[in-house]
């Protein structure tokens, strides 16, 4: 879906702010507040815009360890593991990914101790993961929060 110069504007000032008023916005991208508003509802209307939500610092909420891992599952089993997974509160984000049956997955835990109980006590008693490699964050650069139109 193509999007004009006023609505990727529009979309660059909701990723900065996304509780700016319609004024503000209306202000900034040069058109009327009930532009931005009909505008607004087009873009979630069309799919744009899925949702509006709060990015939460996870170090700052104690969640200061951040891991990546590479999950192997049986093609049979696969739906039911990755349900499964994404059920699990420390799961942050979780993709099927090409290759055999893979799910790439993002863990936020408070600290290795935690990380350590995962990986043992939740990830290898999961039925059908055939092969687990993680790879723990040292720092962030850019999420996709900070995604740039």
């Amino acid at each position: 879906m193509k999007v004009d110069a006023i609505d990727k504007k529009l979309l660059e000032e909701l990723v900065e702010d996304g509780r700016a008023s319609y004024v503000e916005l209306s202000e900034k991208v040069g058109i009327s507040r009930v532009a931005v508003k009909d505008r607004i509802k087009n873009l979630k209307d069309k799919g744009i815009i899925e949702k509006f939500t709060v990015v939460i610092n996870s170090e700052k909420f104690g969640k200061t360890v951040s891991a990546f891992f590479e999950v192997d599952v049986e093609p049979y089993r696969f739906q039911e593991v990755a349900q499964n997974l994404a059920d699990h509160p420390n799961v942050a984000s979780i993709y099927q990914m090409t290759g055999p049956s893979t799910l790439h997955m993002h863990v936020l835990v408070e600290d290795f101790m935690k990380l350590e109980n995962f990986i043992n006590s939740e990830l290898y008693s999961v039925q059908g993961i055939t092969r687990v490699e993680s790879s723990v964050i040292l720092k962030r650069f850019k999420s996709r929060t900070g995604y740039k139109l």
